[in-house]
């Protein structure tokens, strides 16, 4: 006589944030994303005591850190999105920086944002350039081909005397500046919060100078805002699906006709611009460059921002060049040891998250099924015996 067993019930999945974020109103979500790009914007101003930097400005650093976070963001469309590794990232950014110099600076007085707009359509057409014949290689030929490019990019700055060689480029012209008012930050003693309201100690909103590199900080995260809306509206189109499609397999992507190779130029294109865009920001910012300011060891950095917030995920990017910018900073004391830490820290990540602090949607879908899997595994091996 058999006995029949019943399977044991599955415990209903516990609801992850992104579920409890998608059943909020809508109103609701607009107001917390709001209050939250509020809090950045006056974060320089509130000095933080276990944020700030001790060792450095602290509108400084913010203003580094928002400056990776944006190249982060562009290498993520080319690296996370088309799964293209980009090795000479940095070229792009080189690029973008040397544009709004030399024609705002060394060969010109072309105003500002016309120095923009020539700096990413430069930097577009260059990635074009450079797509249109090396895209149809893949793998490690594709990464040592725009190794090769940053390097390039690098010592030709260094080797053109109409660039101005070794010496590089001073004076490149800063945003034009609207002195509205003055904003005073915060003095902690230890949990107490006074106001300071000296005039070394307040950041004068939309004023551009060489000291105060706050208004660039929020320069920056108004463009970082932009670039977040236009990757969300792109990532749920069409041509976000078929960069997705493109990555995960390629020749299925083909036989289901999606123009891969049009996709990819697409992505290593828009890639370029966002990487122009931060370059001339940063030469906007600094006020002078030179070819050691585009070194390749840039361009692993931006790769390490990506890897480290997860590829694929635009918030995990803009993590990541948060922790390599960031974290360098307000660890300054150990500067000896900063590579070697660092080193520690991408071996554990390596090891224990593999995807990145936030790995992609798709990255978490696979693992709960994974999940699921070995759990039904498990229940009908127990169902057997």
């Amino acid at each position: 006589m058999s006995t029949a067993t019943t399977p044991a019930k599955r415990s209903p999945a516990k609801p992850t944030f992104a579920d409890r974020w998608t059943t909020l109103p809508k109103p609701v979500q607009i107001a917390i994303w709001v209050l939250i790009a509020l809090f950045f914007f006056i974060l320089p101003l509130l000095n933080l005591p276990i944020v700030s930097t001790e060792d450095a400005e602290f509108g400084a650093v913010l203003a580094t850190v928002a400056n990776y976070a944006l190249v982060a963001l562009g290498l993520n469309i080319v690296l996370g999105y088309a799964g293209l590794l980009d090795l000479g990232y940095v070229g792009f950014y080189a690029i973008g920086a040397y544009t709004v110099g030399v024609f705002g600076s060394l060969h010109g007085q072309v105003p500002w944002f016309v120095l923009i707009v020539m700096a990413v359509t430069i930097s577009t057409a260059s990635g074009l350039l450079l797509g249109a014949p090396t895209l149809r290689v893949r793998g490690d030929y594709l990464a040592i081909v725009t190794l090769g490019f940053g390097e390039i990019i690098r010592l030709t700055a260094l080797n053109t005397e109409w660039l101005n060689g070794a010496r590089g480029i001073t004076g490149i012209p800063r945003p034009p500046s609207t002195e509205l008012f003055g904003l005073p930050s915060l003095v902690w003693d230890g949990a107490v919060a006074k106001v300071d309201l000296g005039e070394g100690a307040r950041s004068v909103f939309l004023k551009f100078g060489l000291l105060d590199a706050v208004p660039y900080y929020w320069l920056a995260l108004a463009v970082i805002i932009l670039v977040l809306i236009a990757d969300r509206l792109l990532q749920s189109s069409r041509v976000g699906r078929a960069w997705e499609a493109t990555r995960e397999d390629e020749e299925a992507a083909e036989l289901n006709g999606v123009p891969t190779f049009r996709f990819k130029l697409l992505a290593f294109a828009m890639g370029a611009f966002v990487g122009g865009l931060s370059g001339a920001l940063y030469a906007s910012r600094v006020g002078a460059i030179n070819p050691d300011s585009f070194m390749i060891q840039l361009s692993m950095m931006f790769l390490a921002a990506v890897v480290i917030g997860g590829q694929g995920n635009r918030w995990g990017a803009i993590v990541g060049g948060v922790v390599v910018a960031y974290l360098p900073e307000r660890f300054r004391e150990f500067a000896d040891f900063r590579i070697v830490v660092f080193g520690l820290l991408l071996l554990l990540l390596a090891n224990f998250r593999p995807q990145g602090l936030l790995p992609p949607r798709r990255a978490r879908r696979a693992q709960r099924a994974d999940a699921v899997t070995k759990e039904l595994e498990g229940t009908e091996e127990g169902a057997r015996a």
